[in-house]
């Protein structure tokens, strides 16, 4: 097997569960073994907060084999993902390392923040008073006037966004009142790349994938998610606009609050985790020149081709 002289930039996407982060490891390795080095760099927008390790299925610093990553860790809970400054941060890292010969490797299945990194994706402007103005009429309306402005000023990016997202519709009315056409939260037509690169992508048959899926939500019960989430309170998680939402991460806060039954908690992160993944595997489905590959049986051979 014999790579490619230049640093090259690879993307691992996929659905949640399909073993990204492993690929990204095995790719990693066999780069260095045609003496080269690679870096990775992070594309869960959760994976970002520190301590939120159980929940995101973060690889433990032990285990990822001695290869540098990169944005993980990088934001208190009270603070908020944006994936405008991470588009910034991402391509910064990614520069970085191929400027030190290094192949880099992007992985991770926010589909928002890949497509921010990937493709020529730009974001619209921002406006803090009027956003601000936004915020305080969700906390007195709710999402639901909100959401029906949004359905008569933008039905396309209204049909993409959830109803109960208050933080997406505020951002989307907060575009559209700036009189800029929102991203839509969608890919753009036609989208040209930021720089060459090999885009994987990980794939499994939707029963096998549900499986998964299900076991995986139990095992972070079994590991300790609901004690991680109750240190996170002391850290302010309840103060955060975009911690405290994630699925798996609510519904623990509802069981500690008495909300939940711990089954219910289960079943609901469960049912959430198999909506998102429908929702990964159709937006990745979209990207151009994607090779897919079934997950957990990748020839390394062909993928590195």
């Amino acid at each position: 097997m014999t790579l490619a002289d230049s640093p090259r930039l690879w993307a691992v996407v996929g659905a949640t569960g399909t073993g990204k982060s492993d690929l990204s490891l095995d790719i990693a390795e066999a780069v260095a073994a045609e003496g080269r080095h690679a870096e990775i760099v992070n594309a869960d927008a959760m994976q970002l907060y520190r301590g939120m390790d159980i929940g995101t299925a973060k690889v433990p610093v032990a285990e990822r084999r001695g290869i540098p990553h990169h944005l993980l860790d990088v934001l208190e809970v009270t603070e908020e993902a944006a994936v405008a400054r991470y588009q910034v941060d991402a391509r910064a890292a990614i520069d970085a390392a191929l400027a030190r010969g290094h192949d880099a490797i992007l992985v991770g299945g926010s589909g928002l923040y890949v497509s921010s990194v990937l493709f020529d994706f730009r974001f619209p402007p921002r406006d803090a008073a009027l956003r601000a103005r936004l915020e305080a009429e969700l906390e007195t309306s709710g999402p639901g006037a909100l959401y029906a402005r949004l359905q008569q000023e933008d039905p396309q990016t209204a049909a993409r966004v959830d109803p109960r997202n208050g933080r997406r519709i505020v951002r989307a009315l907060e575009v559209l009142a700036q009189g800029a056409s929102t991203h839509g939260a969608a890919l753009p037509e036609a989208p040209e790349l930021w720089r060459p690169a090999t885009i994987l992508g990980l794939h499994l048959e939707r029963a096998a994938l549900v499986e998964r899926l299900d076991r995986r939500v139990e095992r972070m019960w079994d590991e300790g998610l609901v004690g991680e989430v109750e240190h996170l309170r002391t850290q302010g998680l309840e103060q955060g606009a975009t911690a405290p939402r994630a699925i798996g991460y609510a519904q623990a806060l509802a069981q500690l609050d008495g909300a939940l039954s711990e089954e219910d908690a289960i079943a609901e992160t469960q049912a959430l985790t198999r909506r998102y993944a429908r929702r990964q595997v159709s937006w990745f489905r979209r990207y151009p020149e994607v090779r897919w590959f079934e997950a957990g049986a990748v020839p390394l051979v062909d993928a590195l081709r």
